[in-house]
C-alpha cells in the first residue's frame, strides 16, 4: 500500500487502539488498512453508500491479503452497523451538515463508551455546536495542513453526558476549545492566515461602490478579525474566552 497522507495518518493517531473500527465514508480504505497492519485493531468495516468506492476498498483491501480481518459494506451513513458493534467509528473527509445528518441518523448504533473520530470539511463551528448540544464529551483535538489545506479533527464519546464541559463561547466553538487551550501550532498558522485574508477584503472593501453591500460586509469582516483577535491571544498572553 502506499505511504497514506498526513491527514489520516493524524486519524489513525486520533482511532489508538480497539477491537473494531467502522470507517464511514472509506473512499480507498487506507485508514482501516493502515490501523490493520499496524496492529491497532482486531477487525474493521469499511463502508460507504457509494459502490464506487467501495470496489476501489475491497481491491485494496484484498491485496493486502485482509480480506479476512476487514469487511466491507455498502451503507448510508451507520445504518448497516448494529448498535456496539464498532468501538472506535471514523467519519471523515465530509461536510459538517452532512455529518450531523449521519450521527443523528445513526445515534441508535452509539453506545456510551463509543469513539468517535470526526473530519468535518466545513460548517465547523455549527457542527461542534451540534456535538455539545447532544452531550457527546470532547477528548482530544488536532490539526494538520496538507497540500495547503487545514483539516481540524476531534475525538468524542459520551452520547447524552451534557456537563459544563459542553459549554464552549463561540470563539472555542469555531476554532476548537481543546485547539486553543494547549495552543496548538497549526491553528495558529490558521489563525494567521485567516486575519490576513480578511484584513485583504478589508481594505478592498474600501473601494466597494454599492454602500449597502458594503457596509453589511464590512460589519461580517470586522466580527470575524474580532474572532480571530480573541483566538490569538491566546497564543500571545493566555487571554481566556
Amino acid at each position: 500500500m502506499k505511504k497514506i497522507s498526513k491527514r489520516l495518518l493524524a486519524l489513525a493517531k486520533l482511532a489508538g487502539e480497539g477491537k473494531c473500527l467502522a470507517d464511514v465514508g472509506c473512499d480507498h480504505g487506507y485508514l482501516p488498512i493502515y490501523l490493520m497492519k499496524q496492529g491497532a485493531v482486531q477487525r474493521a468495516v469499511a463502508m460507504d453508500v457509494a459502490p464506487g468506492p467501495l470496489e476501489r476498498a475491497k481491491a485494496h483491501i484484498k491485496e493486502q491479503g485482509l480480506s479476512s480481518y476487514i469487511e466491507t459494506r455498502r451503507s448510508d451513513g451507520l445504518s448497516a452497523l448494529e448498535r456496539g458493534e464498532a468501538e472506535i467509528i471514523v467519519i471523515a473527509g465530509m461536510g459538517g451538515a452532512l455529518m450531523t445528518k449521519i450521527l443523528s441518523k445513526g445515534s441508535s448504533v452509539l453506545k456510551e463508551d463509543t469513539e468517535l473520530i470526526l473530519q468535518p470539511q466545513s460548517e465547523i463551528k455549527e457542527f461542534r455546536q451540534y456535538l455539545a448540544s447532544r452531550g457527546f464529551r470532547l477528548l482530544e483535538e488536532d490539526m494538520v495542513q496538507e497540500d495547503g489545506k487545514f483539516y481540524p479533527m476531534m475525538k468524542i464519546t459520551g452520547l447524552g453526558y451534557c456537563t459544563d464541559e459542553n459549554d464552549f463561547s463561540s470563539v472555542e466553538l469555531k476554532y476548537g476549545p481543546l485547539l486553543l487551550r494547549r495552543k496548538h501550532p497549526v491553528l495558529k498558522e490558521y489563525l494567521l492566515r485567516q486575519k490576513q485574508k480578511q484584513e485583504e477584503i478589508q481594505k478592498r472593501l474600501l473601494y466597494a461602490a454599492k454602500e449597502q453591500q458594503k457596509e453589511a460586509r464590512s460589519r461580517q469582516v470586522c466580527e470575524e478579525l474580532e474572532e480571530i483577535r480573541q483566538a490569538l491571544r491566546r497564543y500571545e498572553d493566555g487571554y481566556g474566552l
